[in-house]
């Protein structure tokens, strides 16, 4: 088995490491502090091809695996977590339209979406359904010309800085999952307005709001998929999903490390570097052993994606749990080994602890990767299969 990367994966990742040096790393504490949605940043992304990684080559994407897109998305990471995490959501909500939306609706967006002309928002949680994504009250009525969109949805990435929404709502009444359908919504219909800005731990550089839709009329062209389909098309994006914020998770913690390495040959104690200290290089031990199988678990999970294989939204689950926690476990040793700079804002460490702590909550909570991870172990041969 070949752990290494090919030529042109090592190209990409370099090339991601100099755009976050260059592009993010001197700005990613004044978007955090002042809560700036960095749109200009996220156009000369796109310029790279970062809007558009996995998505079809016909409509302007590159047409990636989700491995090689989960080594940019670490080294972009490294910089900026919080808006590295809306870049992997705009690919997503992207990705969705092209792979389940009518030709139509991929040329109408997808051009765009990718040449950072439009973002996207993913509107899948709501105020009572979190973790429990199927029980979702939102509804889109049937009528002769399309649909009536309802509802209220919670915590969305990008919302009222968005051009483009992906809203699951129930098309139907029995109360099943079967009865969730997705849309591909304009951001500014009539009927939708937003909540304020949530006042976040971290995050701060992509607006999190509530979105309301008020009797929103909805084309019948604007359907992903097939009537019933959405909620199959939520839970596929989500094995991508929890890949995408494993390896943020994976890149703030690898950012963190880069800052302590720097730090402990530089800061001094009763006359020595901390570098020379053992308690010190045994946590540091530790973080890189941590970093480096999260790594691993990251870009296995994503072969399997890429692989299509049967257990796939297993690996996905497992490298998200143990990325994200111990990601943030990484980040918050660097802000120990800081000390009282690790706690102020005049270094890095302390934001990369804030917006890793984010990851363990969202693309499904680490509890319910347990609970997934669980489920399919405990079936009919499901340890042997998961190996």
């Amino acid at each position: 088995m070949d752990f290494g990367l090919t030529p042109d994966q090592i190209l990409f990742q370099n090339m991601a490491r100099e755009f976050a040096a260059k592009e993010m790393a001197p700005h990613a504490a004044s978007w955090d502090e002042h809560k700036i949605f960095p749109k200009t940043l996220l156009k000369k992304a796109a310029e790279l091809g970062f809007l558009g990684l996995y998505i079809s080559e016909d409509v302007g994407g590159m047409g990636m695996k989700r491995l090689d897109a989960s080594l940019i998305f670490e080294e972009l990471a490294a910089a900026c977590p919080s808006t590295t995490a809306y870049i992997t959501i705009h690919n997503m909500v992207t990705w969705m339209i092209d792979t389940f939306g009518s030709e139509e609706l991929r040329q109408t967006y997808c051009p765009d979406m990718v040449a950072g002309l439009k973002f996207g928002s993913y509107c899948l949680t709501e105020p009572s359904a979190g973790s429990d994504a199927g029980s979702l009250r939102s509804t889109a009525e049937k009528t002769r010309d399309g649909w009536i969109l309802n509802g209220s949805k919670a915590f969305i990435s990008g919302a009222g800085e968005s051009d483009v929404l992906v809203v699951m709502a129930r098309t139907g009444s029995s109360g099943a999952t079967s009865d969730i359908s997705a849309f591909v919504v304009d951001a500014r219909a009539e009927g939708i307005s937003y909540g304020e800005n949530e006042r976040k731990l971290g995050w701060n550089s992509q607006p999190t709001r509530s979105v309301s839709f008020d009797n929103v009329l909805i084309a019948k062209s604007q359907l992903l998929g097939e009537e019933g389909m959405g909620f199959k098309i939520a839970m596929r994006g989500l094995d991508g999903g929890r890949i995408n914020i494993g390896s943020c998770s994976v890149g703030a913690a690898q950012g963190a490390l880069n800052h302590v390495h720097r730090y402990m040959h530089e800061r001094e104690q009763f006359g020595r570097s901390l570098a020379s200290f053992q308690a010190m290089q045994f946590k540091v031990a530790d973080m890189l052993t941590k970093l480096v199988a999260s790594r691993q678990m990251i870009r296995l999970a994503a072969s399997k994606l890429d692989g299509k294989d049967k257990e796939a939204s297993s690996y996905c689950a497992m490298a998200k749990l143990f990325a994200t926690d111990n990601g943030f476990s990484i980040c918050n040793e660097a802000v120990q080994i800081f000390g009282g700079y690790g706690y102020s804002r005049e270094y890095p460490v302390e934001r990369l602890m804030r917006d890793s702590r984010a990851h363990q909550i969202l693309e499904g909570t680490n509890e319910i990767m347990r609970v997934i991870i669980a489920r399919n172990a405990l079936a009919e041969r499901g340890a042997e299969r998961i190996r």
